[in-house]
């Protein structure tokens, strides 16, 4: 018996004929990865199995695949890890998803990944006329976006981003990753002009739904989901920008309802996220109004199920110790500087002042 079995999802467009599973079994040693694997069955059995392939060192990107149902680099995959969660004991390979498959487990990237880098302007745009030689920056300037810019587009979190499932529109994470890395470039002089789009954009950072997918499959740690936190962070508390998408009001609505209240008051926060953080705005705004009439079918039957009962949507209920949370929450909003925390960055900061700054990340 082989060493392992592969199982591939194979498809060819040219043939007509749908796509199909087959078996191949490799002679190959555990700590061989799931590409090497790929590569042997082509090279032995099949020519015509189609991969992309290039510095199998987890570098270029190329060999995005999902992996039991998981995205990730084939080259930055070992044979014996796949095979321990591999069902039925075969190590099944497919295609990435939310994109075109162009032929077995080649997609085609230029249509979705970075069609959707293009929109978001992926240079620098500096103010002025360019100096004589480079910009010149302090290196601490730039320690917020290097998360950002260790991105190899390898389009794992585009594969499996679930907001894109449902709305192919949506500009995607690998793409937001990359607009937060010039938004936080203190070289670029249009970050506001770059977040109000991004804002009123209906595919933009608020139609993310924060559901981890991004950041558990991402080889590079780039956590494309926390850089659209930070976009929207940059939008609503830095520059104020007031979305036609209401995502400045929910996020205000929000951190309003648990410094008062300690929880979420359901009925408070719907129509104070469609008035900008305001009940009385909420009630004189008219898109405020017209997206709160949309809602009263969805209200009256929560009142008629007995899943919401007037009492509790009239009248918000406060925690026991509410003291001690808007305490802790007026501490937070005390402070001058908004610091964020950057994983991405390790190392030991010897109690200085800029190894702390290596450790926290800067000011956003």
């Amino acid at each position: 018996m082989p060493d392992y079995q592969l199982k591939i999802r194979r498809y060819d467009p040219e043939s007509g004929q749908p796509a199909y599973w087959e078996e191949f079994g490799v002679d190959l040693p555990a700590e061989r990865s799931v590409l090497d694997g790929i590569l042997r069955a082509r090279y032995d059995q099949d020519g015509s199995l189609a991969i992309r392939c290039s510095c199998q060192a987890a570098i270029c990107g190329s060999c995005g695949v999902r992996i039991n149902g998981r995205s990730r680099l084939a080259c930055n995959t070992k044979l014996g890890e796949a095979a321990e969660g591999a069902p039925n004991g075969a190590i099944v390979v497919e295609p990435m998803g939310n994109m075109p498959v162009i032929k077995d487990l080649i997609v085609d990237m230029d249509a979705v990944h970075w069609k959707k880098v293009q929109r978001v302007v992926p240079w620098l745009l500096p103010e002025g006329d360019p100096p004589a030689r480079e910009y010149i920056v302090e290196p601490e300037s730039m320690i917020d976006i290097t998360q950002s810019m260790a991105c190899i587009h390898c389009g794992a979190c585009v594969s499996a981003c679930l907001s894109l499932e449902v709305d192919p529109d949506f500009i995607g994470p690998a793409a937001l990753a990359k607009a937060y890395r010039f938004v936080g470039d203190p070289r670029d002089a249009h970050a506001e002009d770059r977040l109000i789009d991004l804002a009123e954009d209906r595919h933009g950072i608020y139609d993310c739904t924060h559901c981890f997918a991004c950041v558990e499959v991402c080889p590079k740690d780039v956590a494309p989901m926390d850089q659209i936190m930070r976009l929207r962070r940059r939008a609503t508390q830095d520059y104020g920008i007031k979305d036609g998408n209401n995502g400045y009001g929910h996020e205000k609505a929000f951190t309003d309802l648990v410094g008062k209240y300690g929880l979420l008051s359901e009925s408070q926060l719907l129509p104070k996220s469609y008035g900008d953080g305001s009940l009385i705005r909420a009630q004189v705004k008219p898109a405020a109004v017209r997206e709160l009439t949309a809602k009263l079918p969805t209200v009256v039957r929560g009142l008629l199920s007995g899943k919401v009962s007037p009492k509790t949507a009239l009248i918000a209920h406060k925690l026991k110790d509410q003291d001690q949370v808007k305490r802790i929450f007026d501490e937070v909003e005390s402070k001058d500087d908004r610091l964020e925390l950057n994983l991405y960055i390790a190392g030991d900061s010897g109690g200085d002042e800029e190894g702390a700054m290596a450790e926290a990340g800067q000011e956003a």
